[in-house]
């Protein structure tokens, strides 16, 4: 039996996370059979095709744009990059290339063996597996050499919408003591069906994720990661309508981090369960493979729902996320599941709830370094009750174990945070975390209290709720708004004319070579 702090039912879990499973498995064959318009622009960044042809559209976008308009998409963008190397000799890049000036129609070109084509296709795929693995070694050889930040990892948003504005602040936050940035997304982007290219300076509230971006920041972080004598984790966001394809890009420049849930889009960002399904699993296959811890969105629905009342929505979508992850070959070491600090702090106790909820995310989820998100629903403008929220909140961390962490802002109600607001952030988690360093260790909860009996009830509602799902199906349950309360259509939202039936003769080989080899 595992040990834990609150006395769990480790029987009731292992029935939670069985029935989480079999969600994930029955919707499984689903995704199977089908692939979308991102997945196979993902595809073809990772055999080569990447830029921009004279409209600034995305090579990418414009291959398979090209590839559906002909019926195509069914068959895969690899099955015709394939073809269409075999027939011109060309590489994938010079194809796009063709494709997007009008001169090479794919339809057109003479026809081939899948086997021939498959085989053709993995010589190019199997290189980008290869560098990609070259990453990982590097950031391993990184931390191995330099060193790295202890638990909880310091969290640090940049968001100015100038990339360049952004690597200045995160090389000031990394000497501050953080140890991941995350730079945020202009707004939006998510809703956007393709990736900008290039370096961008006039996001709006985040900074666009593009390739270009994540190279710049990257190399920025590498250089005050030598400087200050610890890595730098680099966090950028793949959810949206381009999962995948973000994936992907985060693969081959080293990110660290990326923000990847297979609910948040649909609940929060309406677009199409199908869609975001299906490009989850190949996203998270990359992620896996590549070393990159995921963050889930957890945090989110205590910002609509009662952190109180619904905590036990919050536990049952990180047994859920952690199955889907699961079978994307991604291990629990980088499994990044979410929770939030939101609970109202004229609550009385609201304290010892908030430490029960956190516990009890890190005794059922051992080996994910959680990432635990700070008070923002509840602050009100006054920075000092504000700051003393945030000293609560570290200790709640420090004393669960958490794996990374957001500092809190004490003008989190006033305005975007500035430099100074975020060196005191900093400074309160760092404080908190030397002086209480061993505190979890010297710590024992009452048999039968409060902390206790509030997990146990949570858990117990979860496991309940995770029944229901199981009976009805995770797109039924969706659709009654059983998470935070939002619903959501099984045919509605963005982007499902972007999902396809895939062919017989269909295939993707970065799925076999990604999976078949785990990251080793």
């Amino acid at each position: 039996m595992q040990k834990n702090k609150l006395n769990l039912d480790f029987g009731l879990v292992a029935e939670a996370r069985q029935s989480a499973a079999r969600i994930a498995a029955d919707i499984q064959p689903f995704i199977d059979q089908h692939s979308s318009v991102t997945v196979e622009r993902t595809v073809a960044r990772l055999l080569g095709i990447d830029g921009i042809d004279e409209l600034e559209r995305p090579l990418p976008n414009i291959m398979i744009e090209a590839i559906k308009k002909e019926g195509g998409l069914p068959l895969g963008a690899a099955y015709w990059i394939g073809r269409a190397m075999l027939a011109t000799g060309k590489t994938p890049q010079e194809i796009a290339e063709g494709v997007a000036a009008g001169e090479i129609e794919l339809a057109k070109l003479p026809e081939k063996s899948v086997e021939d084509i498959q085989a053709a296709v993995n010589k190019v795929a199997v290189k980008t597996v290869e560098r990609i693995r070259a990453n990982r070694a590097h950031r391993e050889d990184f931390i191995k050499n330099v060193g790295e930040g202890p638990k909880p990892y310091l969290y640090v948003i940049v968001a100015t919408g100038n990339i360049y504005e952004d690597v200045l602040q995160a090389q000031a936050a990394a000497r501050q003591g953080a140890d991941v940035i995350a730079v945020i997304r202009t707004t939006a982007q998510s809703l956007l069906d393709y990736v900008p290219y290039g370096p961008t300076t006039e996001g709006f509230g985040g900074t666009y994720a593009t390739q270009e971006n994540f190279r710049i920041m990257r190399r920025a972080l590498d250089e005050v990661g030598n400087e200050v004598g610890r890595y730098i984790r680099l966090c950028n966001y793949c959810s949206g309508l381009c999962m995948p394809e973000i994936a992907a890009m985060g693969a081959l420049e080293r990110l660290d981090v990326m923000l990847n849930d297979a609910l948040y889009g649909i609940l929060f960002r309406d677009i199409n369960m199908q869609r975001t399904l299906v490009d989850q699993y190949f996203s998270r296959i990359i992620n896996g493979f590549a070393g990159i811890i995921i963050n889930t969105g957890e945090d989110n629905y205590l910002t609509t729902a009662d952190a109180v009342e619904e905590a036990h929505t919050v536990l049952a979508s990180q047994f859920i996320n952690e199955q889907f992850a699961l079978r994307a070959g991604l291990p629990e070491e980088q499994m990044g599941l979410g929770h939030a600090f939101e609970m109202n702090p004229n609550l009385k106790d609201g304290f010892l709830l908030e430490l029960s909820q956190a516990q009890m995310a890190r005794d059922i989820f051992p080996k994910a370094p959680l990432k635990y998100m700070p008070p923002t629903k509840f602050m009100n403008g006054n920075i000092f009750k504000g700051h003393v929220q945030d000293a609560l909140f570290n200790m709640v961390s420090i004393m669960t174990n958490q794996g990374i962490q957001l500092p809190g802002m004490l003008t989190e109600a006033i305005h975007t945070p500035l430099l100074q607001d975020r060196a005191l952030s900093i400074e309160n988690a760092r404080y908190i975390f030397n002086n209480m360093r061993s505190i979890s260790d010297e710590i024992e909860f009452k048999e039968g209290g409060m902390i206790q009996s509030r997990a146990q009830a949570v858990l117990a509602d979860a496991a309940a709720m995770l029944k229901d799902i199981e009976q009805e199906g995770i797109m039924s349950t969706i659709e009654k708004g059983k998470f935070a309360g939002v619903k959501r259509p099984m045919n509605g939202g963005k982007g499902l004319d972007g999902v396809v039936v895939k062919d017989a003769l269909y295939f993707n080989p970065f799925i076999e070579l990604m999976l078949g080899k785990e990251g080793e």
